[in-house]
């Protein structure tokens, strides 16, 4: 859920670059890579190239496909770039190094011992983040230690496990139940009877835990998760240690087979696919790690039925849904706002304002979809869904157009439904805040405003700190206009200073 380190815009097909114009990073994935890519610590790295005004600007290199921050891993290699055998040895190490300190067959062979154990022996110690068996006590007596581990403990890792919280590496951010328990119930009251869960942990729990509650639910779920500390919870037929980027299986052909198989049984009917990737994601590494499930899946299906799809579920923020809609063009974007425990922002507001900006992308047709009425939704019969209460339908666009859940209005200039707080300007020729800057650099530095580089690489640096004056004033402006809002009781998706003091206030009382 955070920036990447660079405006990392992904190509707009494999292997090329992006459109004429843009600049910053660019992630290249050719069709068919005359070698394979160089490995990290998180599996296959992927290529990119520094573009400028549309063109390669500088060598391709390759980096870690998982995290965006060097400091998480500081892999870097020139594409041509040719290495000795030691650099290539002391990498190996390294990436061996990295890897869990166990393997996925003891994982699963010491979880055996622990499930055996009386409660009172089970014990989970959150210094380290593991399960104890007792001949491991003596280890950990100076850390912090939860004794009596119960059964839906064991159920609920998700809980015991501190969230792992970089935001430009793991961003793992936990649905909170009220989104959870709707998802659940959704795919459910939509015939699933298999889930494979890709990054989603917490609905992985609440299917497995409703599937052993009197058999409340006939579903099944298969977790693919990046964070290892999952290991130890589950067997080998419900978690696979996997990283979305790169479409990595750290434990081999085992685990792939296993997902495989989940994805194929009974003809690949009655599966979907649910993803919570971290909001700083490469959109187009994660597409194309998507098509590889479809056409894994496809693989089960008879030449009759290829033009199927595999039913999909992508939890992303609204403002990805031209970039989502360009690699699967059949999604749409339903209105349900989903929120988070752990995250200040995306989170259902007490007095039934939903601040989340986090929607479902799918290609299950909307009009099968119900959204609770109880928490804000209607159904627009001209549209044939249901949407906000304040997402009103629009008679120019044909469709009920807001994004944020407020009510849009109509832009017979831009011929578009714009937000409320927008206006039309004559110079830009299209809608935007009032006090807009009509000027000012746009792809190029912040600091001295050349198209050439960025912030971070500006000559200019040390004598400037700071911006140049026209974005100093703009951003002022918007900080303004924020506080102005905030204040005249038309909410923004952001926490105001007020709030948080507002909230401290109400936690002492």
């Amino acid at each position: 859920m955070a920036a990447p380190m660079e405006r990392l815009e992904p190509a707009q097909a494999a292997g090329t670059l992006a459109c004429q114009g843009s600049s910053g990073v660019n992630v290249v994935l050719p069709s068919h890579p005359a070698t394979p890519a160089p490995l990290c610590p998180h599996g296959p790295t992927l290529l990119f190239v520094k573009v400028v005004q549309g063109k390669e600007a500088a060598r391709r290199f390759y980096a870690c496909s998982a995290c965006r921050d060097r400091k998480d891993c500081n892999f870097f290699q020139w594409e041509d770039e040719k290495l000795s055998e030691a650099r290539l040895a002391a990498r190996e190490a390294h990436n061996r190094r990295c890897q869990p300190p166990m393997s996925r067959t003891q994982c699963v062979e010491r979880y055996l011992k622990f499930i055996d154990l009386p409660s009172w022996q089970r014990k989970f110690c959150q210094s380290c983040q593991q399960l104890l068996l007792p001949d491991e006590w003596e280890k950990h007596e100076e850390h912090q230690v939860v004794g009596d581990i119960s059964g839906p403990q064991l159920g609920r890792p998700s809980r015991l496990l501190y969230p792992l919280e970089n935001k430009k590496t793991n961003a793992q951010y936990l649905f909170a139940d009220r989104s959870c328990q709707f998802l659940a119930e959704l795919l459910s009251a939509l015939g699933f009877r298999r889930v494979l869960c890709v990054g989603t942990p917490r609905l992985h729990e609440l299917i497995r835990q409703e599937a052993s509650d009197d058999m409340k639910s006939s579903m099944k779920s298969l977790l693919l998760d990046i964070d290892f500390r999952y290991s130890q919870f589950y067997l080998e037929d419900s978690f696979c240690h996997y990283n979305m980027f790169n479409h990595h299986f750290f434990d081999g052909k085992a685990a792939l087979d296993v997902c495989r198989t989940f994805l194929q049984e009974d003809n690949g009917e009655g599966v979907i696919l649910v993803t919570d990737p971290p909001f700083g994601g490469l959109v187009e590494p994660l597409a194309a790690t998507f098509k590889k499930f479809i056409a894994m899946w496809r693989e089960s299906q008879s030449q009759e039925n290829h033009h199927k799809e595999l039913p999909i579920f992508w939890i992303f923020p609204y403002f990805f849904e031209s970039r989502i809609c360009q690699f699967f063009p059949s999604f749409s974007m339903l209105d349900y706002q989903v929120d988070y425990d752990n995250h200040a922002l995306y989170k259902h507001g007490k007095r039934g304002r939903k601040q989340s900006p986090v929607r479902i992308f799918t290609n299950v047709p909307a009009s099968r979809i119900t959204l609770p009425e109880e928490e804000g939704y209607r159904f627009c019969p001209l549209c044939q869904r249901y949407v906000s209460l304040e997402n009103q339908h629009c008679e120019h666009c044909g469709s009920c157009t807001s994004k944020d859940g407020r009510k849009w209005r109509h832009c017979l200039l831009c011929r578009k439904c714009v937000k409320p707080s927008w206006v039309h300007c004559n110079t830009c020729n299209l809608c935007a805040l009032p006090e807009h800057s009509c000027e000012g650099p746009k792809d190029g530095c912040f600091i001295c405003g050349e198209l050439g580089h960025k912030r971070s690489a500006c000559p200019n640096m040390g004598g400037a700190q700071k911006p140049n004056r026209a974005v100093r004033k703009q951003k002022q402006r918007k900080s303004n206009k924020m506080k102005m809002e905030t204040t005249e009781g038309h909410p923004m998706n952001h926490t105001s200073v007020p709030g948080k003091k507002r909230r401290r206030e109400r936690a002492h009382q």
